[in-house]
Formats: C-alpha cells, structure tokens, sequence
C-alpha cells in the first residue's frame, strides 16, 4: 500500500517522534523510507549592489557556516538512515533547500512518495497563528495521505 513514506525531519527531538511510527509502516509494507531535511539557503549579498571586502567578508563565513550546518545535517540523517537500514528498512536521504512546505510536497511529488509522516508540534489556539506550523501548512497543499503524530511536552 505504501511503496514510499516520506519523513521530514527537522534535527528536533519533537520531529523525531514519528520515526518509530515511520519504522513500523516500512516494515508492514517492505516501503522505502525517504529522509528529508530543508536548510534555508546561506544569506548572501545581492550582486547588484557594491561589495566590499567587508561584505566579501560576511559572504565566505556565510557560505563556511553554511557547509559546515551542511555536514552537520548529512551526518544526522545518515545517522538515522543507518539506523533503518540496520531494521532491513531500504532508506535514502535528502538535503533540499528552499521554502519548507513548498520543497516538503516539491519532494513528494519527485520520490513519487505514497504518504509524508510528520511529528506535528501540537500548538493550538494563538501559539499556532502566531508562529505558523509546517505541518498544517503540507496538510493543506498536500494532494496525498499524510500520517501525523502530536509530539507535546517534550523536551528539546
């Protein structure tokens, strides 16, 4: 039933919260689980405007604190790709850049994924209006099944 179970993470405990659920799907229906994690591209200068050396300063420590959050990131969902993999769960990784929920559906469509599980944060009320929430924002734009789990009270 599910071929593909795509699960984003976003390196938070919270998120990590549905990877057991994620594990029990895979291993009921021999799927591929998809890793993903988005990273805001590095904050460059617009090339349009006069760059000093001040500026050609702040741009290379963006980009070596980009690559280095990079490498973080690969490390981690290597990490958790070893971990299903150990569990016989075919798993892959990906690391996209752009608008979050926009590159969450973007990838589905791409690993042709037959549900995204994702941890829901579980604000409510003026908490959630406030600061907006990933999930609710797949949920909507979403044209597939989605599994969502509410990951409240935990400890980052």
């Amino acid at each position: 039933m599910y071929h593909t179970i795509l699960t984003p993470l976003d390196g938070s405990v919270r998120a990590e919260r549905i990877i057991p659920h994620v594990e029990n799907l895979a291993i009921q229906f021999k799927s591929k689980v998809v890793l993903l994690q988005v990273m805001s591209p590095p904050q460059l200068v617009n090339p349009s405007i006069h760059v000093s050396s001040a500026h050609t300063d702040l741009i290379k420590q963006s980009l070596k604190d980009f690559n280095r959050r990079y490498e973080e990131v690969m490390a981690y969902l290597s990490g958790w790709q070893g971990e299903l993999r150990e569990k016989g769960i075919d798993a892959r990784k990906f690391i996209e850049q752009g608008p979050i929920v926009e590159t969450i559906i973007a990838v589905a469509q791409r690993e042709n994924a037959d549900i995204i599980a994702m941890a829901s944060h579980g604000r409510t009320g003026l908490s959630r209006v406030f600061y907006g929430s990933v999930t609710a924002g797949v949920l909507q734009m979403v044209d597939r099944p989605m599994l969502l789990i509410r990951s409240r009270n935990i400890e980052e």
